[in-house]
């Protein structure tokens, strides 16, 4: 039976402004059980037939309402020189004003609409793409929803920020829920948000968040789920493929700030990873996973920063074996050269958390040519009134 909560907010036709130009909420005519559905569907038409054992009924969401726990709005002026925030229009560098948003978390745009507003009166000027003047480009906002602990990062053009304690005194004085604000620079002119230089201007320069029992310290470039309601459905069905008895060696591949591995590694003793290795590139991750081990006292996991595929093969090559892996790729998917030095491992186990599911089709017919076949695939609807959808299926090694 497919799971689609309690709360009886599901039928279709929801307002809102910018439906028609943004490009995300495309389901908004749909009721809740209409879009669950037709992801089944999209997941089940990805795979194809005959590739893997059987599609389950998609997981929904309770609320599927402001479950964005991390809001991010790009900043501009309108026709009359006022400064506006919200989104840049489909395939656009049009900024579409958004005031709230259903599924944006409603503090993140109350705090967003704040900041706007007090610009004028600090003479702040907002960036300006085509003659490169101008401070403010972006404002982000992250909340940790079990911790309720708000961080605000202000990204700018460069390091000037005019009266910017003044400035802080009176954003935290409008809301005192902010726990830390972070200013980051960005001078380049591509399309990343975040630059490679900050500085904390308020509190400690992150926030901390509890998800499936571990507390997880979160900085501003860290990858965490936006949607950590149904990331705890997620992490829990991918470690409950993986079968694992407290005697596994696991490897946590893209670990991020180590969220999988560490939920693997402190759960029952009879139901847990023997020893994780858990493999990053991203430096600033890597760091926010060792802390956040110590943090949750967890002593089975060591953290690599590393490209993952090369760390395997090396692996592979001194005749090192894992009994399990987790693998949960960027939307792109996996790479053969990975799943090619996955399969030298030899794991008995492959868990694949995918959030594309086109891809995640074509990367089980390359690990079926390795040797590795895939049993159910479970749907999971982190992104309601979206086209998105998130999978995870087990794959296990052909005898």
């Amino acid at each position: 039976m497919r799971e689609t909560g309690k709360t009886g907010k599901r039928s279709g036709g929801n307002i809102c402004v910018n439906q028609k130009k943004c490009g995300s909420c495309r389901y908004l005519s749909l009721t809740y059980e209409q879009q669950l559905a037709r992801k089944e569907e999209f997941v089940r038409k990805s795979l194809g037939k005959g590739l893997v054992k059987r599609v389950m009924p998609a997981v929904g969401m309770e609320d599927p309402y402001h479950y964005r726990n991390k809001v991010t709005a790009v900043f501009a002026r309108d026709r009359k020189g006022n400064p506006i925030s919200g989104v840049y229009e489909g395939g656009t560098h049009h900024v579409l004003p958004v005031e709230e948003c259903l599924i944006e978390d409603a503090l993140a745009d109350e705090i967003i609409g704040t900041i706007r507003g007090m610009l004028r009166s600090f003479k702040i000027w907002v960036y300006d793409e085509d003659t490169r003047r101008g401070i403010l480009r972006y404002v982000l906002v992250r909340r940790g929803f079990a911790t309720g602990q708000v961080m605000v990062v202000l990204v700018t053009a460069s390091p000037v920020f005019p009266s910017r304690k003044n400035f802080v005194q009176a954003l935290l004085k409008e809301h005192p829920q902010i726990t830390t604000v972070v200013q980051n620079i960005n001078g380049r002119t591509d399309s990343l948000i975040l630059g490679d230089r900050q500085q904390v201007l308020y509190g400690k320069g992150y926030i901390e968040d509890v998800l499936c029992g571990c507390t997880f310290r979160i900085s501003p470039s860290s990858f965490y789920q936006i949607n950590p309601v149904q990331t705890e459905k997620l992490y829990t069905k991918a470690i409950e493929l993986a079968h694992l008895t407290g005697r596994e060696r696991v490897i946590d591949a893209y670990c991020g700030i180590g969220t999988i591995g560490l939920v693997a590694a402190s759960r029952p003793e009879s139901a847990r990873a023997g020893e994780v290795l858990a493999v990053e590139l991203n430096p600033d991750a890597v760091r926010d996973a060792a802390v956040n081990a110590k943090r949750n006292g967890i002593g089975n996991v060591r953290f690599y920063q590393a490209d993952a595929g090369d760390f395997m093969r090396k692996m592979a090559a001194q005749g090192e074996r894992a009994d399990v892996l987790f693998m949960d790729p960027p939307r792109g998917g996996s790479t053969e050269a990975f799943m090619r030095s996955a399969a030298k491992l030899g794991p008995e186990r492959i868990v694949y958390i995918s959030c594309n599911p086109e891809t995640l089709g074509r990367d089980l017919k390359v690990f079926r040519t390795l040797g590795y076949l895939a049993g159910e695939v479970w749907p999971v609807d982190m992104f309601p009134w979206t086209e998105s959808c998130e999978a995870v299926c087990a794959l296990t090694r052909r005898r």
